[in-house]
């Protein structure tokens, strides 16, 4: 392949993405990628420690501190899985990634934005995803999607995913290059179908076709 390629996933819990994620890994070793995926926080022995203080319901901390544990969780990912994956050529598929930072403990959690993203650059030396696909759909939505008891962060209220989802969409406006917004109230399938059409015009481009 040459350089590798990355593709990240995001958007609300309960928005489909662990579904999304795995079926765009699928087809793109049908298309003969080598593929990593993977899953942040969490996705190294130090990630999955993090991950699991930050979605425990019953620690409560501050947007501030977080922000850190996203970005220690995502420090160790890129550093371990990510940059290596990228390097040996594969593509690699991430189920949330920066953006998931900006939106949260940005426009949910009230940090400074451009604090977020300076924090994000020292965490991941500065790498972004080739490609982000937000899946949009309403918090109300979202919420009746999830199963199981919800963590820390769904059990937030409704205000704050509200905010959240307008993050996502006012990311993808200011980057539009970089995210794409798919609606993901409709089927699993269609979806899906989204999904290749926006990454098959980045696969074109990043092989000059």
């Amino acid at each position: 392949m040459g350089k590798g390629i990355f593709l990240s996933l995001d958007g609300l819990d309960g928005a489909g993405k662990s579904t999304q994620c795995r079926l765009l890994a699928d087809w793109l070793r049908g298309e003969g990628y080598a593929v990593t995926q993977c899953s942040d926080p969490g996705g190294t022995e130090i990630g999955d420690i993090l991950r699991g203080l930050l979605l425990d319901r019953r620690r409560q901390m501050t947007p501030a501190c977080e922000a850190f544990l996203f970005m220690a969780s995502r420090a160790q990912l890129t550093a371990e899985v990510i940059r290596p994956a990228l390097d040996a050529g594969r593509a690699v598929v991430s189920d949330r990634f920066t953006l998931a930072n900006i939106v949260y403990q940005g426009y949910g959690g009230g940090i400074d934005l451009e604090r977020l993203r300076a924090m994000a650059a020292v965490a991941t030396g500065g790498l972004d995803p080739d490609l982000t696909i937000v899946l949009d759909v309403p918090p109300e939505a979202a919420a009746g999607r999830r199963h199981g008891p919800a963590d820390r962060v769904e059990s937030r209220d409704a205000a704050f995913h509200a905010r959240v989802r307008e993050g996502f969409r006012a990311e993808a406006q200011r980057r539009p290059e970089k995210i794409v917004v798919i609606d993901a109230v409709q089927s699993v399938e269609a979806v899906e179908r989204a999904i290749r059409r926006t990454v098959e015009k980045l696969l074109k481009t990043s092989a000059g076709g």
